[in-house]
Order: structure tokens, then C-alpha cells, then sequence
């Protein structure tokens, strides 16, 4: 006997994978920028005269947008219509990135990358709660989700190939300016395959919690901005304290607000379902780990082995790849035979051997003793991310599937943030006393980095620790248990429901 399924949105088979194809598209774009940028960052302080400090906030200023706003960009595609807010954030997103690639000083580029954040945000906050709405079925959204997975995943790994190859061949300017292109080919065919929607059932204007959505963009945007910092002024500054207190008394507002709203914002009772919640710090724990890995391998690669930007970029396609084999080609099929439980944990154990081998990086290591086998066992994320999509989506509603997507998608951002904060910062610590202690300045930084890649091996235990206590049984939660209720989304069957 299998789960439930929905009631069907009356969308033609083929509209609606060709309409995925169009989400995947916007999304490749958001997660391309992420990291594409990050290779390009000494030719922009080479050519627009950034200082150290000042560099630094062509990252931070989209991160801080992007994660402040992904909460309540997903409550106004609930609100407004998904396709509507999907549509603005890609112009807005298209729009800035011009500008981004237009810019011939600090000032605009920062601003533009703020921007893009803003677009990014809407894109990204309501992608999962329209393909919730697209796809009925569960096998045929297990599938789905799969495909989503695989972009967010191998894009970011494609962002480095893509940026060095770029920032070498021509200049900077192309990495912003891949994306009109991009950002033209999900627009247009939007218009036609994505159905038109208005406010979700059950929603009106008066169910924007106006206080709570102040509160927490600005709580949520205040410590992506204390996080970012804490690489130039440190853990235990005045600055860091004072901002980091100030944006815990504003989220500890919106916590207070959400109990005793009429309509608030983001209804706790979501937290109550284990799926969701389980998912949600799983995944903080497993993107603050994997972000800072990317990151810090890819500094490996260019200051302790000397690798050029574009060897580095196409040094990590490996990863890219074997992300795509796992999350294309089994991770569904091993969800619908074992339950979403298993293959997560699975996927994290791959995770953890493959940041577990880079705490022993040499100093004048080998790229395939070295380096190939942990891109190869990147895999683990195809497998993981897919099944906490599934999880983190698992129990929402037509009502309020955007808001449980913009959930999810902050979750990934805060997690990126904290753990590229904590790692770095711990890591150069770590470089400074090996080079007061009279070591190299390679072996300094390679000590340092040993220290980061076991910090990023212990997020990844400590996430495996959740799945296996908090996300109990094999499939989603509640699929068996509760009754038949039209309007619950239950996207994936458990193991017992699956057909054989």
C-alpha cells in the first residue's frame, strides 16, 4: 500500500518536468555565483583596489541579503503567488548581476551584490514548495527532488571550474555576466510552463505577521553579519559580542512573537514534527561542514600545492560528477527500497571518511593519493541532501510549502556561514601560533587547514548523531501513521509503503 498521494495539480507529465527544468535553471544560477565568485576574489582586489577587510564584503553583503530574506521571501510566495515571486527574484537577480559586471569601483559592486542577494532569495526561498505543487506522485517527486538536489550540489562544485576558467581566460567581469544568459533562459520559458498561481489556500494579505517578519529578517541578517566578521575582529570583540547579543534578543523577539500571533509568520507546530526539525539542524550541521571544506580544500590546492585558479576549478570536478551519478542515478531508487533515514545516514558516513583523509593532508601531497579520493567521496552529498529534501518538505501544506522551503534553504545558509566562520577563524589561529612556533609559512597554513578539515570531520559526526536519534524509522516521518488528510503534502513513501 503506498502513501497518499496529493490532489493533483492537473499539470500535463511533460509541462511539468520541462517547468523543473526552468526551476533547476534559476537555481543554477543562484548556486553558480556562490562559488564562482570565490575564485575570482584576488583579480577583484587586484583590480578594484580592495584591502583585506574590504574584500571580504563582496561575499558578505550578498550572503547577509540572501540569508535575511530567505525566511520571508518564502512566506510572500505563499502570500503573492510562488511564480510571481519566483519571476521578480530572477529579473532581480539578472538585473543586479549586470551591474555586478558593469562595476569599475568598491561602492557599486558591493551594492550590487546585495542586490543579487535579494533575487537570489526569492528564487531560491520558493523553487521547493513549486515543485512540491508540481508533483503529485511520490515516486515521480522522489525523482524530482533528485534532480534539484544534483544542481544545487554539482553546481557549487561547477562555480570553481566556471570561475577560474573564466577569471584566467577573460577577467572577472564574465562571472558575473554568464549569468544574463542563464538568467534569460529560466525567464522566458517561465512565463509559459511555470502554472499561474495566486496566494496559497488558506492565506491572505492578513496573514503576513508584519512585526515577526521585521523581526527575524533583521535577527537573521544581523547574524550573517556577525558570523562573516568574526574572521577579521575575532570571536570575543566588542563588535562581535555586541551584534551577535543583539541579533539573539531580536530572534528570541520573533520566537515570542510566533507563540502568541494570530497568524504568525512561521507557526511553531512546524518544529514538531521530527522530519522537519531532524532535517533542518541536520542539515545546518552538514552544509556548515561541506561549505568550509570547499572552501578550504580549494585554498589547499592554491597555497600549499600551487595550483593555478582554473587547475583548482577543474581539480574539484570530480566531485561534480560523482555528486551527479549518486543524486541522478541511485539516490532515488535507494530512497524508495530503504527510506530516506538510511540513505542520509549512508551519505554522511561517506562524508565523514572523505574530511576524515584530509586531516592528514602532506605538505607536498599528490592529487590522486591526496585529493581525487575525497572529491570521489563527495558522492555521500548526492545521496545525503536528496534525502533531506525529502525529510525537510516532508510535512508541509499548500498553505505555507514556501515558507517551509524559505526554512529550509536559511537553514542552509546559516550553516554555511557558521561553519566557514569557525573554521577559518580556528584555522588561521591555529597558522599563527605554527609560525610563531618557527614553522614554514606553507607548512603553517597546512597545519592550520589539518585543524579545519577535523573540525568540518566532527560537524558531520555530530549531524550523523541527529539523523540516527532524532529522524527515527526509515521513512518520512508520519507517512504510515497518520491519517489520510487531502491537504498534507507526503512526498515520500517509507520503506514498508513503498511498492516492490
Amino acid at each position: 500500500m503506498t502513501a497518499p498521494a496529493r490532489p493533483s495539480t492537473r499539470t500535463p507529465e511533460r509541462s511539468r518536468w520541462a517547468a523543473l527544468v526552468v526551476l533547476c535553471s534559476g537555481l543554477l544560477m543562484i548556486i553558480l555565483d556562490g562559488t564562482v565568485v570565490t575564485v575570482a576574489l584576488p583579480a577583484i582586489q587586484n583590480d578594484l583596489g580592495f584591502s583585506p577587510a574590504g574584500l571580504a564584503w563582496v561575499m558578505n553583503a550578498y550572503l547577509i541579503s540572501f540569508g535575511g530574506l530567505l525566511l520571508l521571501a518564502g512566506r510572500l510566495g505563499d502570500l503573492l503567488g510562488r511564480r510571481r515571486v519566483f519571476l521578480a527574484g530572477l529579473a532581480l537577480f539578472t538585473l543586479a548581476s549586470l551591474l555586478c559586471g558593469l562595476a569599475d569601483d568598491q561602492v557599486l559592486l558591493i551594492t550590487a551584490r546585495f542586490v543579487q542577494g535579494a533575487g537570489g532569495a526569492l528564487v531560491s526561498a520558493v523553487s521547493l514548495g513549486m515543485i512540491v505543487d508540481l508533483f503529485t506522485e511520490p515516486a515521480e517527486l522522489r525523482r524530482a527532488f533528485a534532480g534539484y538536489s544534483f544542481v544545487g550540489s554539482a553546481g557549487a562544485s561547477l562555480g570553481l571550474v566556471l570561475g577560474g576558467v573564466l577569471t584566467q581566460a577573460l577577467n572577472w567581469h564574465w562571472i558575473f555576466f554568464v549569468n544574463l544568459p542563464i538568467g534569460l533562459a529560466a525567464a522566458l520559458p517561465a512565463l509559459r510552463l511555470l502554472p499561474p498561481d495566486g496566494p496559497a489556500a488558506g492565506v491572505s494579505h492578513r496573514s503576513l505577521d508584519a512585526v515577526g517578519a521585521l523581526l527575524v529578517t533583521a535577527g537573521l541578517m544581523l547574524t550573517v553579519y556577525t558570523l562573516v566578521g568574526t574572521a577579521q575582529h575575532g570571536w570575543t570583540s566588542a563588535r562581535t559580542l555586541g551584534t551577535g547579543a543583539l541579533s539573539l534578543a531580536l530572534l528570541a523577539g520573533f520566537v515570542a512573537r510566533q507563540a502568541t500571533a494570530a497568524t504568525p509568520l512561521l507557526p511553531l507546530r512546524m518544529f514538531r514534527s521530527r522530519s522537519v526539525s531532524g532535517a533542518n539542524l541536520v542539515q545546518a550541521l552538514m552544509v556548515a561542514a561541506l561549505f568550509s571544506f570547499q572552501v578550504l580544500l580549494a585554498q589547499y590546492l592554491q597555497h600549499v600545492l600551487g595550483y593555478g585558479a582554473a587547475a583548482t576549478g577543474l581539480a574539484m570536478l570530480p566531485s561534480a560528477l560523482s555528486i551527479a551519478v549518486t543524486s541522478l542515478g541511485f539516490a532515488a531508487r535507494l530512497i524508495a527500497r530503504h527510506g530516506e533515514r538510511r540513505v542520509l545516514v549512508g551519505g554522511l558516513l561517506m562524508l565523514v571518511a572523505g574530511l576524515a583523509w584530509l586531516t592528514r593532508t602532506p605538505l607536498h601531497g599528490h592529487y590522486p593519493a591526496d585529493v581525487l579520493p575525497v572529491t570521489l567521496l563527495a558522492a555521500g552529498f548526492g545521496l545525503a541532501i536528496t534525502a533531506l529534501t525529502a525529510l525537510g518538505m516532508s510535512d508541509a501544506t499548500p498553505a505555507d510549502s514556501g515558507l517551509v522551503s524559505g526554512l529550509f534553504n536559511t537553514t542552509q545558509q546559516i550553516g554555511a556561514a557558521l561553519g566557514v566562520a569557525v573554521t577559518s577563524t580556528l584555522a588561521a589561529a591555529r597558522t599563527s601560533r605554527l609560525s610563531a612556533a618557527g614553522h614554514s609559512a606553507t607548512d603553517a597554513l597546512n597545519g592550520g587547514y589539518h585543524l579545519a578539515f577535523a573540525i568540518a570531520t566532527g560537524l558531520l559526526l555530530a549531524a550523523t548523531a541527529v539523523a540516527l536519534t532524532v529522524l527515527r524509522g526509515g521513512g518520512t516521518a508520519g507517512a504510515a501513521a497518520a491519517p489520510a488528510a487531502p491537504e498534507v503534502a507526503r512526498p515520500v513513501e517509507s520503506p514498508a509503503q513503498a511498492p516492490s
